[in-house]
């Protein structure tokens, strides 16, 4: 398919293509990081749902997203198109339903009993999932087949990583600014339900327009990107279930995911007692959150967006990955093992939030280089599982990203809303007001003892193997097997 533009070069993949494809992930992280968040608490602390049941939420949604994932992975490897392609149909369909989904999770009708609000919160946060993986998982197996080089991959995730960023922290600082800017309850922004109705609509409409415009400008690529062997069966679910077997065959990725397991634990902790942590055990304003977000993660994700490619040019992807992933487990506890040891800033002092946001740079910039690393090498275990099995599988391989993704909403929320659950945080609370052992756990729930999980993912992402004398190999293999296929036809 041609664009408007002119002619489409498909051995090159020009800037407005990177930019069109990144913003897709903006979209994402509006969603699912608001419903991370802010679903949990909003939830138990503004609509006053037991934390145990807001928690178990999307630990129930997590079984849909299991299933979804790889199966709309696996459908799109196998979608023929020659009009629009294996990825773009699915990308056209989900945007609205998304937007719907997200809207009404945020706005329940009122007078609904704690059962019929559970009902509530969990229906439409399937939907919103299950529609999200509709969209996502194929958006990302563009951006795996977009290029081929080792470290243009690593260019075009960086700018899915920066545009992922945009829509999480920068939607947030701007949620902070204006929806929950006023002191609402308790002197916090984000415990005033009266705000939630007007964020949760613009986002919606924010979201619709974003993942239209992404698939709309990446559609002149269409006709550079492989589409399924012509022998490949269609979709059954046989061949999904197969699918799947090649994919965990492949010792490489399924180290990856091992390791993204275990680092999704830990993510999915933190980002549940996030607002916890900030507003109860740093006491800090709803501004104050946005500044936090804001500034430390823009530092971070500039970074890697700026140095993720060229750091692979002089090392291999591994010891990128490795080092990040043990950076992201250890920067983000140091605040509260600082203030656990009596050596950080007590809350209200004019240091507390710099002191915060100085870790949070570092935190921000090791996770978004690690995202990129490792979406980037998803990219080069495509090329080794079509050297093993004959057809490409960007699909069923970035299912698994976006199911890790989300899986760190879901079981890291139980384990969290359990561990509140046992040092009894109380509901409806109020800042400065929380008993204070309750907020030593707290604080310990949050930062050391979630350290484990991601040193158990650097571990197991120490055990990855393709580095760039196997990809040039690859690649070689991969050009034969290819000029091969052409003379046949």
């Amino acid at each position: 398919m041609s664009s408007s533009t002119g002619p489409v070069d498909p051995h090159s993949v020009p800037t407005r293509t990177r930019l069109a494809f990144g913003v897709g992930a903006s979209a994402e992280t509006m969603s699912l990081y608001s419903l991370a968040v802010l679903g949990m608490l909003f939830y138990n602390q503004v609509q006053g749902m037991s934390v145990l049941l807001a928690g178990l939420v999307p630990t129930i949604a997590l079984f849909t997203d299991a299933i979804s994932d790889p199966l709309i992975g696996s459908l799109s490897d196998r979608f023929r198109s020659e009009r629009w392609g294996r990825r773009h149909p699915f990308m056209f369909i989900a945007p609205v339903p998304i937007a719907v989904s997200f809207f009404c999770v945020f706005n329940p009708p009122e007078g609904l009993t704690e059962g019929m609000l559970f009902a509530w919160f969990l229906g439409w946060s399937i939907s919103l999932r299950t529609f999200m993986t509709l969209y996502h998982v194929p958006h990302l197996a563009l951006g795996g087949e977009l290029a081929t080089s080792y470290t243009e991959r690593s260019k075009i995730m960086s700018f899915n990583n920066f545009f992922g960023w945009i829509g999480g922290a920068g939607i947030f600082k701007v949620n902070t600014l204006v929806f929950f800017a006023t002191a609402g309850v308790a002197g916090n922004g984000l415990l005033n339900g009266e705000s939630y109705p007007a964020f949760a609509i613009t986002i919606s409409i924010a979201i619709v327009t974003v993942l239209l415009a992404s698939a709309w400008f990446t559609r002149d690529r269409i006709a550079t990107l492989p589409q399924p062997p012509a022998d490949l069966p269609r979709f059954t679910v046989r061949n999904f279930i197969s699918d799947l077997k090649g994919a965990f065959s492949n010792r490489n990725y399924l180290m990856l995911m091992i390791a993204f397991f275990s680092l999704s634990m830990m993510l999915g902790v933190r980002t549940a007692l996030s607002n916890y942590m900030n507003i109860f055990y740093w006491e800090l304003s709803a501004a104050e959150i946005g500044n936090l977000i804001f500034i430390g993660s823009f530092v971070g994700y500039v970074t890697g967006f700026l140095f993720s490619a060229r750091l692979h040019h002089i090392f291999d992807k591994r010891a990128t990955i490795v080092a990040t992933a043990i950076g992201l487990s250890v920067f983000p506890a140091m605040p509260v093992i600082l203030r656990l040891a009596d050596s950080f800033p007590a809350n209200g002092s004019e240091w507390l939030l710099p002191g915060i946001v100085i870790f949070q740079i570092f935190s921000s910039a090791c996770g978004s280089i690690l995202n990129i690393s490792v979406m980037s090498a998803l990219a080069d275990i495509a090329d080794e599982n079509e050297v093993r099995l004959g057809h490409r599988q960007e699909g069923t391989l970035y299912a698994a990203r976006t199911f890790f993704a989300k899986l760190d909403n879901s079981i890291g929320h139980g384990i969290a809303s359990v561990s509140l659950w046992l040092i009894a945080f109380p509901d409806n609370a109020r800042p400065g007001e929380v008993d204070g052992s309750t907020i030593w756990w707290l604080g310990m729930i949050d930062s050391p003892i979630t350290i484990i999980p991601g040193l158990i993912a650097a571990a197991f992402y120490a055990k990855y193997r393709i580095n760039k004398a196997k990809y040039i190999e690859t690649q070689a293999e991969l050009a034969r097997i290819h000029d091969e296929r052409n003379n046949r036809a």
